[in-house]
């Protein structure tokens, strides 16, 4: 019944990372002034891409030179994001960001090399977490047993979780990470996938290996675009003792009376851009309708079962200090209200800053990086401070 005591962390996919030297360069470049601005003790939640894990894995002393850096910079490193497998920054992401899908075997074996260079990089007497992609996109084609291959590899997975375990005396948890338009993508879905991981989990300690190392990253941006009642959604999957190894402290975009509201459409129309995906949902009298990709037709001319919504949300990871964006709102309030939720939980989830589109915002870029963070890291320690006081005895 606590919030974590580790450094908050912040996920540094919102910078380039193609190579070791790459990353180094981000770490010196944002984190340090980051950190330095936001004057607390900061985590780097590694994004390290598949060419930078072989890279650390192919000489002997890589890593610990790497841990090394770390360590000089004053920073510290209890979990990495591993959903985005290749280039986070090329110029079309969108829906490559979830290859290659739960059922190859390049995602297990790079997941388990992050577990290994994770491990070396743990501070003493700290578990690790990995996020990941949520099996795999729905509109891409999947055989008919696509779940059940997935739920074999994860146990694979967990199974080298715990070997490394064994060697090293590391515990990592793999967090997957529920999204809109994939094949895990709401809470229900979440709780179906762990009962069938549960059902599979066969031979001796398979089932112990599962419930210990494999859980899921709750994004709350992503829970929020789905309507759902993200108080309810976390207390569910407490219930079903489904692990929060990790949440994701994420804002997306919310607009009240869309079909009314010209201004805030056409300010929307900003936010349509070519690398990322933006899955946007809407609110209707009659339920949820979605669009997997926020466009600029549907802001200028939304269609009939759109224009009608009460309600839009717009996967865009949006600053979470931010209330407003001019006339557009976001979903602060369903951050406030999952953060005052986690401390019920009987364990601490890592809590990460996942703003990843500082480089696509509208007025934003590279240059805003290194205050906007500051300012939405200092905003959530206010956050989680509020949240740990009201649950103190």
């Amino acid at each position: 019944m606590t919030i974590s005591s580790l450094p908050l962390s912040y996920c540094t996919n919102v910078h380039p990372g193609r190579s070791v030297a790459e990353v180094e360069e981000g770490l010196d470049r944002f984190t340090i002034p980051i950190k330095s601005g936001y004057g607390h003790d900061l985590a780097a939640g590694l994004w390290l891409a598949a060419p930078v894990i072989r890279e650390l894995e192919s000489t002997p002393d890589a890593i610990r030179r790497f841990a090394d850096g770390l360590t000089r910079r004053g920073l510290t490193c209890y979990t990495l994001n591993a959903f985005p497998y290749g280039d986070f920054h090329s110029a079309r992401v969108k829906e490559n960001v979830y290859l290659p899908d739960w059922t190859q075997p390049n995602r297990l074996d790079y997941t388990l090399a992050c577990a290994r260079v994770l491990a070396a990089l743990l501070p003493a007497g700290v578990d690790g977490s990995i996020s990941t992609v949520p099996l795999g996109f729905k509109p891409f084609e999947h055989p008919a047993d696509f779940a059940d291959r997935c739920a074999d590899q994860l146990i694979e997975l967990a199974r080298g979780l715990d070997r490394l375990h064994s060697d090293t005396g590391r515990v990592i948890r793999l967090a997957l990470e529920p999204e809109p338009f994939c094949v895990i993508e709401t809470t229900d879905e979440t709780l179906r996938f762990f009962a069938r991981l549960r059902e599979r989990a066969t031979g001796a300690g398979a089932l112990d290996v599962v419930q210990t190392h494999l859980g899921v990253c709750y994004d709350v941006c992503h829970q929020a675009v789905e309507f759902e009642d993200v108080a309810a959604s976390i207390r569910s999957l407490a219930a079903a003792e489904i692990r929060i190894n990790k949440v994701h402290i994420t804002c997306a975009i919310e607009i009240a009376n869309p079909g009314t509201n010209a201004a805030a459409r056409s300010a929307l129309a900003r936010y349509v851009e070519p690398r990322y995906l933006h899955q946007t949902f809407a609110r209707t009298p009659t339920g949820i309708v979605k669009q997997v990709d926020l466009d600029e037709r549907l802001t200028a001319t939304p269609p009939t079962e759109f224009r009608d919504a009460s309600m839009w949300r717009v996967h865009f990871h949006v600053p979470v200090n931010a209330e407003h964006l001019g006339p557009l709102g976001t979903t602060r309030g369903e951050l406030k209200t999952a953060l005052a939720v986690v401390p019920e939980l009987n364990y601490a989830p890592h809590l990460e800053v996942e703003t990843y589109t500082w480089e696509v915002l509208p007025g934003g870029g590279t240059p805003n990086i290194v205050e906007g963070f500051a300012r939405e890291l200092t905003a959530t320690r206010q956050l989680l401070m509020s949240s740990s006081s009201e649950h103190r005895p």
